[in-house]
């Protein structure tokens, strides 16, 4: 793999942007790919991860809303270089390249605002992913894909539920793989061929020549009436009349998984999402698995203690069932069931922690009761505190989703949220 890269320059861009608005609270004061996930992550490192793994050690990130989260968590366990020219991983802000020195206005600006850092590094090929989802991927196949089609753009694909079709780019592909048409985001997109339920969504990763990405840029730059935007502009204008190709993310293998595992993907756009995506790590056989060692996550490297678990007592008894506990966590005397904690969450005698999603440094007072609840950073719950045991109260407080999740935004003070105290 590391060799067959070696013969092929390749630049990563990260995308990481988006103001995730649909994931608010969590995105009140961060950017979606800021956003913690599964206890010690945040949701870039998955991208990154994939990278890395892939033998890829070029990328730049580009940020823009909130994003100084995602800019602390990148100079603490991501940057690195100074061996050699071609390993980096470089956050870039927004540079208000563009002739008004404006934000960027879609993907498709982001990249033309940046396209000096393309031209410096000379790749054969730019790989365009996003930083907002939760998967894993072997970005080398896709990229051999691509020079076995010849292709000058590559979009990775997956398919979906027909009733996502509004949420994603939808593709229709022929037999060997062209792009025959692309709709973006569009309620009426064409279902599959013989599967009626499902339609086939761009991932939002790209690969493209480096060529065709800098030509396309500088046209769709010169057009007045575009968006600027990959999905909506530069990719629906290609289709049928270029050598653009799908790669199928499911024929897509990881290193250490058995040879039929399914390749993982999921979109944390929505609170709901994310609580699920959560969720699923605790299975016994997760369809994410965190615990292969040949395609490790990697994250920011913090200094933290064990987990600690203490009193062996009735009703004051420190466990965890069913659940993920992150460094530095105590449960003193505190249940946590089918739970995810972050770094550092303490959990004090006879609280009970259920079907919850902990972010760092929350802390549950004695007695207290969380269930189906997502605690963002350093929220502290007073002792006798019930939280997700009566929405309506609830909605008083906290933003509740339909299907009754609860989230309290952090860094809210036992004061805050004492009127749920029972």
């Amino acid at each position: 793999m590391a060799d067959y890269l070696m013969r092929i320059r390749v630049l990563g861009i990260v995308l990481a942007g988006g103001k995730g608005t649909r994931l608010y609270p969590l995105t009140k004061e961060r950017a979606k790919p800021a956003v913690p996930f599964g206890g010690k992550y945040r949701i870039i490192d998955f991208v990154l991860s994939n990278f890395i793994n892939s033998g890829i050690y070029s990328i730049y990130v580009l940020t823009q809303f909130r994003s100084q989260s995602l800019l602390q968590h990148l100079s603490e366990g991501w940057q690195f270089g100074g061996l050699l020219k071609s390993q980096f991983i470089i956050p870039v802000p927004a540079q208000m390249r563009s002739a008004g020195e404006t934000w960027y206005q879609g993907t498709a600006d982001a990249i033309f605002q940046n396209r000096n850092l393309i031209e410096q590094s000379d790749p054969h090929v730019v790989a365009i992913f996003g930083g907002d989802h939760i998967y894993r991927m072997n970005i080398t196949s896709m990229i051999e894909y691509h020079v076995q089609k010849s292709a000058e753009v590559t979009v990775a694909a997956i398919p979906v539920p027909r009733r996502h079709a509004v949420e994603f780019g939808v593709i229709e592909v022929s037999d060997d793989g062209h792009i025959l048409a692309f709709h973006e985001k569009n309620p009426e997109a064409p279902t599959m061929p013989g599967d009626g339920e499902r339609v086939l969504a761009s991932m939002g990763n790209y690969v493209f020549s480096t060529r065709t990405l800098l030509r396309l840029l500088h046209d769709d730059a010169d057009d007045p009436n575009s968006n600027h935007d990959f999905g909506r502009d530069i990719l629906p204008r290609l289709a049928g009349k270029s050598e653009m190709y799908s790669y199928d993310f499911q024929t897509n293998r990881i290193p250490g998984e058995p040879p039929d595992a399914a390749p993982y993907w999921r979109d944390v756009g929505t609170i709901d999402a994310y609580y699920e995506a959560n969720m699923d790590l605790r299975a016994v056989s997760p369809a994410l698995n965190l615990f292969n060692r040949e395609w490790p996550v990697r994250t920011t490297s913090y200094p933290d203690p064990p987990a600690k678990f203490t009193f062996d007592e009735e009703n004051r008894r420190g466990q965890a069932l069913d659940s993920i506990v992150s460094g530095g966590c105590i449960l003193s005397g505190g249940v946590a069931r089918n739970s995810v904690l972050g770094r550092g969450v303490r959990v004090h005698a006879g609280a009970l922690v259920e079907e919850c999603v902990i972010l760092d440094n929350c802390d549950i007072g004695r007695r207290a009761r969380v269930r189906r609840t997502i605690l963002d950073k350093n929220v502290r719950v007073p002792e006798d505190a019930t939280i997700g045991y009566d929405l309506e109260r609830d909605r008083v407080h906290h933003h509740v989703t339909e299907s009754g999740i609860v989230v309290v935004a952090g860094n809210r003070t036992p004061v805050e949220i004492s009127g749920l105290v029972v």
